[in-house]
């Protein structure tokens, strides 16, 4: 297992919520990925902000794997269909529960919402199950 660099996650930390915070602050809208994302698609000249977002966080991960000083991330074993179908089936999930880890756990807990604090249990309860089950009962 590689060593957690505390101070990268920290930095982190504070740069999203502090982003999160701006979009908050300026624009009225809430910076939850997968609504940010389905707002894109719907290609509307007023939402190009949306596209301008998901550029940066590509450029964001480009920057931190490719050119800052940190450790490189690992490689996953998991093969790529089962990544693609993990990724279709938390893309369902984010519809269903109106919003994604971002939108509720970063922006919803932090302006009291319920709805997002249910939803953010729920999301921890999951986790935990499919972690106990993938290293517990699959091995």
């Amino acid at each position: 297992m590689t060593e957690v660099n505390w101070i990268a996650a920290l930095a982190g930390g504070i740069l999203i919520g502090l982003s999160a915070t701006i979009l908050l602050a300026f624009d009225g809208r809430i910076a939850g990925i997968s609504g940010i994302v389905n707002g894109a698609m719907k290609f509307k000249p007023k939402e190009n902000w949306r596209w301008l977002f998901i550029v940066g966080m590509l450029v964001g991960g480009f920057l931190y794997e490719y050119v800052l000083p940190f450790e490189p991330t690992p490689l996953s074993s998991l093969a790529p269909g089962a990544m693609i179908v993990g990724g279709l089936l938390v893309g369902f999930g984010t519809r269903m529960g109106n919003g994604c880890t971002s939108g509720h756990g970063v922006c919803g807990l932090g302006r009291l919402s319920f709805r997002s604090l249910t939803a953010v249990i729920t999301f921890m309860i999951t986790a935990i199950i499919t972690v106990f089950i993938t290293h517990q009962v699959l091995v």
